[in-house]
């Protein structure tokens, strides 16, 4: 006999799975602080290449103004504005990272609870169904009011 609320349970797990699992999943192999790492590694390395072809891009640009008055002073300077721009852009685009990904790990660790809790509860639905099964082979009435 199909039993609905069993029917109903493994649908929503299904649903669940199907709509939340590619995003909650994945993430679940990982400690917090190694999976935001990792994109802070990633960040790091992708922010620094865009600030370096940025960077050649402009001295492309400026070429011929850069050759005809080029001077040590004048380096030094565009050179510090360049790293003080770097940084304060990298300080910047970590920080960001960090909370978007910290909040994509809440976010799955929120879900697999949730998925979690739908399966132990299916998993009762399943105990309770053997144990009257196993007390209906022994022809004892099983009570769910008392337990007995």
């Amino acid at each position: 006999m199909l039993n609905e609320e069993k029917i109903k349970l493994m649908t929503s797990i299904a649903m669940f799975e199907q709509k939340e699992g590619k995003k909650i999943f994945p993430l679940s192999c990982y400690f917090r602080s190694d999976y935001i790492s990792r994109h802070l590694l990633g960040a790091f390395f992708g922010y620094t290449l865009c600030c370096l072809l940025g960077i050649i891009l402009w001295v492309l640009y400026h070429l011929e103004l850069l050759l005809t008055n080029i001077e040590i002073d004048m380096l030094l300077s565009l050179g510090k504005r360049f790293g003080l721009i770097y940084l304060g852009g990298l300080v910047l685009y970590l920080l960001i990272t960090a909370v978007v990904y910290w909040k994509r790990y809440e976010y799955s660790i929120a879900g697999m609870r949730i998925y979690m809790a739908k399966l132990k509860r299916l998993e009762k639905r399943y105990e309770y169904q053997n144990k009257v099964k196993e007390m209906s082979k022994e022809g004892v009435r099983y009570d769910r009011s008392s337990g007995i």
